[in-house]
């Protein structure tokens, strides 16, 4: 996984500047007709607002209309092994941690890789400690707003080795975001800008 974004951030800027070349020589009145009928909503923002604009807000949006809010989550006062079980049954590395009563207020998360360093290898009982005794806690987190880019997320998600990034705005946390869900927003951005600029060069104009 890496490595894989890593040659994304590699050859990122090569496919950009390529791709640009050729988006530039096209009308701006002749860019609607680039886009089919079938493309989303977010294809059409994206070919507005130009080459690597998505942002976090779009990932949210992504995951359905229910997406905003409904971040798994557990209390600093819930054993670690809740936490884990509920992790294994929903299929996610990661949940967001909140004093109890205080849902939007985020105090911390906790990940499989504190579970494994904290418990498994100091041979602590998942059973009897805390989820607060083990978790980041929110001062140390590293977080994105709405407005973040994806690919400013991936970079900091790359530079300090996490998989997962709250999302939080003067309001409060709005969600969380994994690395798997950056790295498909960027392959997918880049693949509507190439598919685009195929469709100029096939269209004989």
């Amino acid at each position: 996984m890496q490595g894989g974004i890593q040659a994304i951030f590699s050859h990122g800027s090569v496919l950009k500047n390529a791709v640009l070349r050729h988006v530039r020589l096209v009308p701006p009145v002749m860019r609607p007709l680039m886009l089919t009928r079938h493309e989303s909503a977010s294809a059409a923002r994206m070919e507005e607002h130009g080459f690597e604009s998505t942002t976090i807000s779009d990932i949210l949006k992504g995951k359905g209309k229910s997406a905003d809010g409904s971040w798994l989550w557990c209390t600093t006062d819930d054993t670690v092994y809740d936490a884990v079980k509920s992790m294994t049954q929903h299929n996610v590395g990661a949940l967001v941690v909140v004093q109890p009563g205080k849902q939007k207020s985020i105090a911390g998360i906790i990940t499989e890789r504190d579970y494994l360093r904290k418990i498994i290898v100091q041979g602590r009982s998942s059973k009897s400690t805390k989820v607060g005794d083990i978790m980041t806690e929110e001062n140390k987190l590293i977080t994105v707003t709405p407005d973040t880019k994806v690919l400013k997320a991936m970079q900091l998600m790359t530079d300090n080795r996490i998989r997962h990034i709250p999302v939080i705005n003067e309001t409060g946390m709005m969600g969380m975001v994994s690395i798997g869900d950056v790295v498909r927003a960027v392959v997918s951005e880049h693949r509507e800008e190439l598919n685009r600029l195929n469709a100029f060069i096939q269209g004989g104009y």
